[in-house]
């Protein structure tokens, strides 16, 4: 496995009574045995698809071809339209290869751009600036019913049509949603198929914010360039320490889930804090938070996901993580970097008044000031749990998120809820559509 996993300085005999006793801690992992066999069942007579796609591979040609198709020679960007669980796996692979990355994002060739969130300004900025012409799009709904991305996709073909590219469309577009299922509307399908766009299958056992391992997440990954194959490898390496029935102390991600659940029901730690040391981790963090909040916070449980980056939020949250309300779990995910970037100058670390950078580069920077946040926290009473890469890539970034996935499942169990559901967004759903036809 590439990921590295420690949570001693979350344990109180390391940081004293804010940290998780041994009895607690052992008791609630002891809970996750029900967990892991239920995993294991799941996996044995797919009851669960997730838990089977590390090792699908009849996809893996229609997903590269219809990246083919997406990239071919005169593409300039790749419009991403679709929200949450349709967005944010996609981001969190591409980002892999550059996409959102500061400065050099916009450099990447084709341009990656995710429309995740609905804005009016932002979307009749991107139809009128964008060259359309050479412009592909693809709209992603599991459901085919998701407002904002049908307002989206009527937006574009109705923009298309008035460029004088209505014959272009089937070339210009492609869709990917749920099958026709009998005695279901899919209005994302009707839509496109109306305009004969291509359209790839949305799994529909598994949902949107579970789907990065499914044409979904691999779709933008396959554009951006990225190894799909290895993605998926990844996440089988997560999945080997459950499905090799080891006891729960030596799977991950029952160990973060119960760190978890023990901290929020014995230590009152309900907001969970996720800093990364990386930039293209940035996205990671985003897709965890929704992953979290919209599986476990339900019948007044769960904990409270909170993003931020290192070093940057070191300037701008470290103050309240160290000295405000001692209601957080903080998991620190650091990446080998030392000896990696530019390397400092002798003589201008010395002009600068800072000798010590002297023959350091900004990865050693980056990696001291990880491993000191982390100390720092510890020492001042605060639990931290450490995830480290040597290597961010294809592989490591595929465990990383099926590593999640996973302990949110485990954790769920820990909480008493359904970790697939999202009874609430559903109702926000129904309720904007009411005031938007009223």
């Amino acid at each position: 496995m590439a990921l590295k996993q420690s949570i001693e300085n979350a344990r109180a005999e390391r940081i004293g009574a804010e940290g998780a006793s041994a009895q607690a801690f052992a008791d609630t992992l002891a809970r996750t045995d029900e967990a892991l066999a239920s995993l294991r069942a799941r996996h044995a007579n797919g009851a669960l698809v997730l838990l089977r796609l590390p090792e699908k591979r009849d996809d893996i040609a229609s997903i590269k071809a219809a990246a083919d198709r997406l990239t071919a020679a005169g593409t300039t960007d790749v419009v991403f339209l679709g929200t949450g669980g349709s967005s944010l796996g996609g981001q969190t692979l591409a980002q892999l290869a550059g996409y959102a990355l500061p400065a050099i994002g916009p450099l990447c060739k084709p341009r990656l751009h995710f429309m995740d969130n609905l804005d009016p300004e932002t979307f009749d900025g991107l139809l009128r600036m964008f060259p359309l012409a050479t412009t592909r799009f693809v709209a992603i709904s599991k459901s085919g019913g998701t407002a904002e991305t049908l307002m989206q996709t009527i937006a574009v073909l109705s923009a298309l049509k008035k460029a004088g590219l209505e014959s272009l469309i089937s070339e210009l577009i492609l869709g990917v949603t749920e099958p026709t299922l009998a005695g279901k509307r899919n209005g994302l399908r009707d839509l496109l198929a109306a305009h004969r766009v291509i359209m790839l299958d949305h799994d529909v056992g598994v949902g949107g914010r579970y789907s990065v391992f499914t044409n979904v997440g691999l779709l933008p990954a396959a554009v951006a360039g990225l190894n799909i194959e290895k993605i998926r490898a990844g996440g089988a390496a997560a999945l080997a320490s459950i499905l090799g029935a080891r006891p729960a102390k030596e799977v991950p991600s029952a160990v973060g889930a119960a760190l978890a659940a023990t901290l929020s029901q014995k230590n009152q730690k309900n907001i969970s804090v996720m800093m990364t040391y990386a930039d293209r981790l940035e996205r990671f963090a985003r897709w965890y938070v929704q992953l979290w909040a919209e599986s476990l916070g339900k019948d007044g449980k769960g904990t409270t996901p909170l993003a931020a980056l290192g070093p940057v939020d070191q300037h701008s949250q470290l103050q309240l993580f160290m000295a405000g309300p001692r209601d957080k779990l903080f998991t620190v995910i650091t990446v080998g970097g030392g000896d990696r970037g530019p390397r400092m100058d002798a003589e201008l670390a010395k002009l600068a008044g800072e000798p010590g950078l002297a023959g350091k580069t900004i990865g050693d920077l980056v990696a001291a000031q990880g491993r000191a946040t982390a100390e720092t926290l510890a020492k001042n009473g605060c639990p931290v749990r450490t995830l480290h890469l040597d290597k961010l890539d294809e592989a490591s970034l595929g465990e990383l998120l099926m590593h999640f996935m996973l302990e949110t499942i485990i954790a769920a169990h820990l909480f008493g809820v359904d970790p697939f559901d999202q009874p609430a967004v559903e109702e926000g759903k129904v309720l904007a559509k009411k005031y938007l036809a009223g």
